[in-house]
């Protein structure tokens, strides 16, 4: 059999045969996207504007540096560098991501109190890098430090490790 004879004999077989398309993506079908999600509403985002204009009338209280650090005075130095090396277990955590300063303070308050009955040595507290708070700076981060020196219960805490939160969470000793 020659090549021409071949030929024919193969489109003879494959003339009924219909060519099948490619399924096509999403994209390419015209279905439309999504619309993309805003993270936080209009009303989040003036409380976040009305927050970082108003704040503590001590203004010697912001933080200026990025890390936080505390310890009672009965608590060794050694135990604060323990604790910021990220040397305790971790027992539980919060994030007050999102929250105003009067919603993460009552979360705050209600997460100590129940690591306190769980009678929980050490937690992490994720108040986040404060980079959305405007020219006043990082509102929850400057608060919860604040509230947790006045805490009696807590005993040191420090920012955390890069793995856990860096900056924008801190390891918090309590008592037991």
């Amino acid at each position: 059999m020659g090549d021409s004879d071949e030929g024919d004999l193969f489109r003879q077989h494959m003339r009924d045969v219909k060519r099948l398309h490619a399924p096509q993506s999403n994209a390419k079908r015209g279905k439309p996207k999504p619309p993309p999600r805003a993270k936080f509403t209009r009303a989040d985002q003036a409380d976040v504007l009305r927050e970082s204009l108003t704040g503590p009338v001590d203004e010697a209280t912001l933080s200026t540096g990025d890390e936080l650090s505390f310890r009672r005075s009965h608590i060794p130095e050694s135990i604060l560098m323990k604790l910021r090396r990220g040397q305790y277990a971790i027992d539980a955590e919060i994030d007050l991501h999102g929250l105003t300063a009067v919603e993460a303070r009552g979360a705050l308050r209600e997460f100590i109190l129940e690591s306190l009955d769980r009678r929980l040595t050490c937690v992490r507290v994720i108040h986040g890098k404060g980079r959305r708070s405007g020219p006043r700076g990082p509102v929850l981060k400057n608060v919860v430090n604040q509230w947790l020196q006045r805490t009696e219960a807590v005993l040191a805490f420090g920012s955390a490790r890069a793995v856990d939160g860096g900056s924008g969470a801190i390891y918090v000793l309590l008592r037991s």
